[in-house]
């Protein structure tokens, strides 16, 4: 029988299963240049539609495009979200997940929040390490793995720089000495600088990445909130790419707007930096799209006060339209809440020919879609450095017929053989992509 003081939440999660609104929509009408913006949706009771997180089946691996295969790289990894790959061919994985936040707040939506975050399989304490892996004969296996860095905070984003390996804690980044082919470093980081984080630290993952020239570290900092709940003084700082130099550590914010920027790479033929970026919530099934965009020294992309451009989201009060006047539409909408996280430039990979311009991208997926959105890994194709086309499903089948997540894709790199590797939180893989008869080099 049971015990009356569950009753309450347990009839909750069912009538938040149950209710909700279903998406008029397609996943395609969101995705492109120009999608389609519909008008917003406030339900009372959000769309919830989470896919309990079970892992994988023994044997079980995800469904990869034609004219490729996928094998797990490694496996038994604790939470592994972001990957870096070293000249040498190592493969740095962040075993990473939130601290916990304390004032995060309570009520309803905490709980909400929380209940969400448990079956998405999201609240495994943090493993505070980066583990490197490698495949020393070229099987496309790793063979060999050893804890890099341990004790860390919450680490997420990493660059090396010459001799420097550079490390972003969701409090700081962090410099420690490099030497190539070392698989554990022992001496103790530097700090670099401060970044935004504190008791509440809402989007809690720190990304980066270094200029090709070696000069510049840009930071992503996600925002604080969904749009501003917690009240703008808590957002200094955050929704916002930083560019900080390696050495003074001195920054300065690069764009703003930016509700919680991710994944970022270089964009070999423009020479841009682009991010793919996790928009907001709760504004109906088919708002807001996630997105993925050139950034512009200077630029303003609309969060908290509108989105897509300078549609502007009546929830943030008191508005501001002068802001709203400056918002830069993004280039390429992902679909909404799609989660789309890992971003990596294709050049340099060995999958068939239709896969060598353009930019991978990992769809974590939603939980607030009615049907569900992400769960895989696509392909945006480009020309001229720019997206142009629809996007191809290169990884699927993370969610079983049973609509449980067998796994849930975040981080995406190609390796130095050319594979496309991909990190996967539930399932603990890191999975790797590659021409169905790709030899061993």
């Amino acid at each position: 029988m049971t015990p009356r003081y569950l009753l309450l939440p347990i009839g909750l999660t069912l009538t938040l299963t149950a209710c909700g609104t279903v998406a008029q929509l397609s996943v395609a009408e969101g995705t492109g240049p120009n999608p389609t913006l519909p008008g917003p949706d406030e339900s009372l009771i959000p769309t919830v539609n989470i896919a309990t997180a079970i892992g994988w089946p023994t044997g079980g691996k995800p469904d990869a495009v034609a004219g490729t295969q996928v094998v797990a790289f490694a496996d038994d990894l604790k939470h592994p979200r972001w990957l870096y790959v070293l000249p040498n061919g190592d493969v740095l994985v962040a075993e990473t997940n939130a601290q916990p936040r304390p004032d995060s707040g309570g009520g309803l939506r905490a709980w909400i929040q929380g209940m969400i975050m448990e079956e998405a399989g999201a609240t495994v304490p943090s493993a505070d390490r980066i583990t490197l892996l490698r495949d020393s004969d070229g099987d496309g296996v790793a063979d060999k793995r050893s804890t890099l860095l341990k004790n860390l905070n919450s680490p997420f984003g990493m660059a090396l720089i010459g001799n420097n390996l550079y490390v972003a804690n969701t409090d700081a980044v962090m410099r420690f000495p490099y030497e190539q082919g070392q698989t554990r470093i022992t001496a103790e980081g530097v700090k670099v600088t401060d970044l935004p984080a504190g008791k509440i630290n809402y989007h809690w993952t720190k990304s980066l990445i270094a200029s090709p020239d070696g000069d510049t570290l840009y930071v992503g900092v996600g925002s604080n909130s969904n749009v501003g709940d917690n009240g703008l003084e808590q957002e200094k700082g955050r929704a916002s790419i930083w560019e900080i130099d390696p050495d003074t550590g001195q920054h300065r914010e690069f764009a703003t707007g930016l509700r919680n920027p991710v994944g970022m790479a270089w964009q070999p033929e423009s020479g841009k930096l682009w991010v793919a970026v996790n928009e907001r919530d709760l504004l109906g099934n088919d708002l807001v799209p996630d997105y993925m965009t050139s950034v512009t020294e200077g630029g303003f992309y609309g969060w908290p006060f509108s989105y897509y451009g300078q549609n502007v989201d009546e929830r943030v009060k008191p508005q501001q339209p002068e802001k709203v006047a400056q918002a830069i539409k993004p280039d390429y909408a992902l679909g909404p809440h799609t989660a789309s996280l890992g971003l990596a430039a294709a050049e340099g990979n060995t999958l068939p020919e239709q896969f060598q311009k353009g930019m991978f991208v990992g769809q974590h997926g939603s939980w607030n879609r009615k049907p569900r959105s992400g769960y895989k890994v696509i392909f945006v194709p480009f020309a001229d450095g720019k997206p142009n086309g629809q996007p191809v499903d290169i990884l699927t089948g993370f969610v079983n017929e049973d609509d449980e997540a067998q796994g849930r894709p975040v981080g995406v790199a190609i390796d130095k053989r050319g594979g496309l590797l991909v990190a996967d939180d539930v399932g603990n893989i890191i999975w790797r992509v590659s021409g169905a008869e790709s030899p061993v080099q």
